[in-house]
């Protein structure tokens, strides 16, 4: 498919859509009518998480959200949390006059997904988790700063970090293993993105405060948890092969995916093999499988 074909199929633009405490970033692929998906980014990323998703949706309408605290949403006011996430996704969909969509999450975003499931049933025709959504394996009585650096790492770290420029940062993140096969011009696009401020105090857009509160929510609020006893929508689990540093184990250990099946019945589950946390949907062979599953659970045209 050549580049112009490409760009007729995707569309991609972006609006300012008012919610609570402010405007959202909302990026936009596709038709203005039609089947929707919206996809729900991670915890420090954006909606430029999702180019090769969009594009192998060729005439589905893509609503893809900067969750607030995050990309350009990061000056957005009020209190974060998986519930207040999903508010802003409900007055997205309303903003847009979108009834119903296709789910899906990625890491902090498949809780999102989740939440949003459950507390508007009626505006989802399936959820789609990817490498997130389900309890992680953490120690029992950790603290939500422990939990942050247990699973983000230096992920959460790079916040406080500051770049004398964007090429500077992309330099910071070639050195991440979880790229080494994957460096992308979308990537190189979603990194410059990502930076707020001025030269050479540029900083990633993620605020540390909402990130905290977030991951209080989901690590220790009941959000989650009465989410899943419903599980009010068909869903189905995507998981990496490999961790946020492309290791084995993975952040879902495959040892460990039957017992969650069994926790919770009717959740189907997609092994994604030769991918990692990042690139299960920032690479076209991770893209591939998430396009896949959506498009089944579309509805009929």
């Amino acid at each position: 498919m050549d580049g112009a074909m490409t760009e007729t199929l995707t569309h991609y633009r972006t609006l300012d859509v008012p919610v609570e405490g402010g405007d959202m970033r909302v990026g936009l692929w596709g038709p203005d009518a039609g089947p929707a998906v919206l996809l729900i980014h991670g915890v420090t990323a954006s909606h430029l998480s999702w180019p090769f998703v969009a594009e192998r949706l060729p005439g589905v309408r893509v609503i893809a959200p900067d969750l607030r605290g995050r990309g350009r949403s990061n000056g957005l006011t009020g209190p974060a949390g998986l519930a207040a996430h999903a508010r802003d996704l409900a007055d997205v969909m309303d903003a847009l006059e979108v009834e119903r969509a296709v789910v899906v999450g990625h890491s902090m975003g498949a809780f999102v997904a989740l939440v949003f499931g459950d507390l508007h049933p009626d505006r989802v025709d399936g959820i789609v988790l990817v490498d997130g959504g389900l309890p992680l394996d953490l120690p029992a009585g950790i603290s939500a700063d422990e939990a942050i650096r247990t699973v983000l790492g230096p992920t959460a770290d790079r916040l406080a970090l500051r770049f004398a420029s964007v090429e500077s940062y992309r330099e910071f993140w070639r050195a991440h293993p979880a790229f080494a096969r994957d460096w992308t011009p979308e990537l190189e696009a979603y990194l410059a993105y990502d930076l707020v401020g001025e030269e050479p105090e540029l900083r990633p857009s993620t605020s540390y405060a909402t990130l905290e509160e977030d991951s209080i929510d989901q690590n220790t609020g009941t959000a989650i948890v009465d989410a899943l006893a419903h599980l009010r929508r068909p869903t189905v689990l995507l998981t990496a092969e490999r961790g946020l540093l492309d290791q084995v184990p993975a952040l879902y250990d495959a040892e460990r995916v039957p017992e969650l099946l069994t926790r919770y019945p009717g959740l189907g589950h997609v092994a994604v093999e030769d991918v990692n946390h990042y690139t299960i949907a920032m690479s076209p062979r991770g893209a591939d499988v998430i396009a896949s599953v959506v498009r089944e659970r579309l509805p009929a045209r």
